[in-house]
């Protein structure tokens, strides 16, 4: 029995990179085993984020950073994947996880790769490459995700902009609002307000691939997501901005729907009008994907190496996780090197099944 202690401890692990996560178990991917557990409630076990033991319902995993945490919140590590044991005996995951537990605990501070490097006692560059291939971000970036998380967490619990910016380890204002746009999808304050003042407009249908929603702002599709019922789409939107004005439309959005429905058919449509937001990097790898044939895939690595960034294929996959669009953007004609489905953020059996409607 998991005790009131164990479950505060969660709730505090669970603050890391959930929808990142979800995706790696989802995925089964072993690029991420080192970086994170993650355990079931319903079984009281712990595993390896590439464990290929049966998937578990999303509601009932939550995530740990080490297998100590695990353990003291009540879990017990699986005989499948065996968390408990270490992932690779040249020490090159105990580096990363070195690297990360060194960020979490000095967000005030430098995260320049020199300052990382003395703190560690190993060279700038083994630092930076080890890092980044086994986690397809560099230290910066997992830094600069980490800020993030903080900030969106404190602007959620209701403390002011500055504050939450300070908390977060943010060094000055300008810099947090130039990245707002990419980062947050709206400004800090009004992310603060979740959503007031945005008018969001939304339909659910039916599909061949299950139930779809489709949201829009009065500039274009916002999201595309797919689900098991409207209850849980709309609640998902819902929640996601719980001061904006979001209201049902069916029948204004007919065309809408009826165009995505088109797409899952693997018919030819006009690409649909999108109001999302992207980093610079996620903008690149998004039309790309977009170039991507109808039925016709491509892996990782090669839409790396499109848009100039052949070292860049975990990147892409991540960039491909967070996806706001389904079928508007295709994230599922992305696949492993091996032509294994990989991940996907809406269940690797839909990603199929799109694939294989298209080709038909």
């Amino acid at each position: 029995m998991i005790s009131a202690n164990a479950m505060g401890m969660m709730a505090e692990e669970t603050q890391f990179w959930q929808a990142s996560y979800w995706d790696a178990v989802e995925g089964r991917d072993q690029g991420m085993n080192g970086v994170f557990l993650y355990a079931v409630l319903t079984t009281g076990i712990y595993c390896r984020p590439g464990c290929p033991a049966r998937r578990p319902k999303r509601e009932n995993v939550v995530y740990f950073r080490s297998r100590e945490a695990a353990e003291q919140a009540g879990f017990r590590p699986c005989k499948r994947c065996k968390p408990n044991f270490t992932a690779n005996p040249d020490g090159n995951w105990a580096l990363v996880e070195k690297v990360c537990r060194y960020i979490d605990a000095h967000s005030d501070e430098s995260t320049r790769l020199d300052a990382l490097s003395r703190a560690l006692g190993v060279s700038p560059f083994h630092l930076q490459r080890t890092f980044k291939a086994l986690t397809g971000i560099t230290p910066r970036a997992y830094a600069d995700s980490r800020k993030l998380t903080a900030l969106k967490e404190g602007l959620r619990q209701g403390h002011s902009v500055t504050r939450s910016l300070y908390d977060a380890g943010y060094g000055s204002s300008s810099r947090l609002y130039e990245r707002a746009a990419s980062q947050l999808g709206m400004t800090p304050s009004r992310y603060r307000k979740q959503g007031a003042g945005v008018k969001i407009s939304y339909a659910i249908g039916g599909t061949a691939v299950g139930r779809v929603l489709i949201a829009t702002t009065p500039r274009g599709i916002c999201s595309i997501q797919f689900g098991e019922s409207a209850d849980a789409l709309e609640r998902a939107l819902r929640r996601e901005y719980r001061q904006a004005e979001v209201k049902r439309a069916d029948r204004e959005l007919a065309a809408q729907l009826r165009s995505v429905r088109d797409q899952i058919r693997g018919q030819r449509t006009e690409r649909l009008p999108l109001d999302i937001q992207a980093t610079a990097f996620q903008r690149l790898v998004w039309e790309q994907l977009r170039t991507i044939p109808r039925g016709a895939t491509k892996s990782y690595s090669e839409v790396a190496r499109a848009i100039g960034r052949p070292r860049s294929a975990r990147a892409v996959a991540r960039a491909c996780a967070t996806n706001p669009v389904a079928v508007a953007i295709p994230c599922h004609r992305v696949v492993r090197e091996d032509g294994a489905m990989g991940g996907y953020r809406w269940g690797v059996e839909r990603k199929q099944k799109l694939l294989t409607l298209e080709r038909k």
